[in-house]
């Protein structure tokens, strides 16, 4: 039986980064951690009148089927998988999945891989908007019972494939996606005249090294940085901060850093929809061409009505430093490892839903966490788990 869908959502003194930390935290709405976010609010913006020029990819309700429990496979590769008994709790909320792929040669569906995975979660009654993201390198099934990063379910079958690894390792009921590759990041950054990060000496040598293969695989030139502190960054630039990886806190702290670029932008577009709300228009037609999604006309005005009341309020990332670890596997390298896939499903369905009632991971999710801790050689629980050096 098929599961339906459901309908759903500076001042002038200079601040340590301590302090630009505190300052964030205390704020009621917590943005969102993956720079694809920004693009996401600017499409829901414009998305009526820019229409024609986005990649459509519809996955219809009969394309969606149930997972039971004692297979734990795909029927079929292009249809929608939802595994048993799992979504009483989710009624209310729309789950949709955002990527942000390493998208050369604008291509946006299979063999771009996804750098960023994100579940946005809408609470249709409150327009409360919440944001769990899962690291790329999580070993997990990819949605055709093959194991590996996640990141590689979008590259072997596109965005149907990456709902399909979420749905089935996370019990989650997605029909729904936004693509956009990093070329829009950047197209994004330069039209609303560059963001302000703050750089330190480390991160400044790794955003030069990034700026060249980031440049060369997007087709165009760049400025090298040459001081640190607070500084303006342009699109190139700012895609190669965000990319940076090799510092301590690795993949966590490049996170961290995400979190920054978001919030500079979404200061700077809210003041300039505020201000000059027509200028938008210029960011829309370099974003949507780089743009894939299988939502609809009816869906996004129905999203459009409130979006005033819409608010990020909470985000995250999993599987949570407690109940993960990281390894080096044959055939996949270094691995994010959920060494108990069943607890951070349960938090993560906490986190999203709040009032998850008496909700248990399904036996498909049991299966995939024991298959994952027979190839990774890992416990339920490890003794000391890794916190990555860096925040969620």
């Amino acid at each position: 039986m098929a599961t339906k869908k459901t309908s759903g959502k500076s001042t002038g003194k200079r601040m340590t980064k301590a302090e630009r930390r505190r300052r964030k935290q205390k704020k009621a709405a917590i943005l969102a951690i993956e720079a694809v976010v920004v693009v996401v609010l600017i499409i829901a913006l414009y998305f009526i009148t820019k229409l024609d020029v986005i990649h459509k990819t519809e996955i219809n309700d009969d394309e969606i089927i149930t997972n039971q429990e004692e297979e734990g496979l795909l029927v079929d590769e292009e249809d929608v998988t939802i595994n048993d008994n799992i979504s009483g709790h989710m009624e209310g909320y729309r789950n949709i999945a955002l990527f942000g792929v390493d998208a050369r040669n604008n291509n946006l569906g299979k063999g771009a891989l996804s750098d960023t995975i994100i579940i946005a979660s809408i609470n249709e009654e409150t327009k409360e908007v919440k944001l769990a993201s899962v690291y790329r390198d999580t070993y997990l099934n990819l949605g055709n019972d093959t194991y590996s990063k996640a990141n590689a379910a979008y590259s072997q079958g596109g965005a149907k494939q990456a709902i399909n690894m979420l749905n089935m390792n996370w019990d989650l009921n997605i029909t729904d996606y936004v693509t956009v590759g990093w070329a829009a990041v950047a197209d994004t950054v330069d039209a609303l005249g560059g963001i302000e990060i703050d750089v330190d000496e480390e991160e400044l040598k790794h955003l030069n090294n990034y700026q060249v293969e980031t440049s060369q695989s997007l087709g165009r030139s760049y400025t090298k940085l040459t001081q640190t502190g607070m500084v303006n960054l342009d699109g190139i630039q700012a895609v190669s901060y965000c990319r940076i990886r090799y510092t301590a806190g690795d993949d966590y702290k490049r996170a961290e850093r995400q979190r920054e670029v978001i919030q500079a932008l979404a200061d700077k577009a809210q003041a300039l929809a505020l201000k000059d709300p027509a200028k938008l228009d210029k960011i829309a037609n370099k974003v949507f061409p780089q743009t894939a999604t299988s939502l609809q006309l009816s869906e996004i005005l129905d999203l459009l009505k409130d979006i005033g009341a819409y608010e990020i309020v909470d985000t995250s990332g999993f599987p949570v430093a407690e109940y993960r670890t990281t390894k080096v596997l044959k055939g996949s390298g270094d691995s994010v490892i959920p060494v108990d896939l069943e607890t951070n499903v349960l938090l993560m369905h906490e986190f999203l839903f709040d009032d998850v009632g008496d909700y248990k991971p399904s036996q498909a999710v049991q299966n995939y966490a024991e298959k994952i801790r027979s190839d990774t050689g890992t416990g339920k629980v490890e003794s000391e788990p890794d916190n990555g050096g860096g925040s969620e």
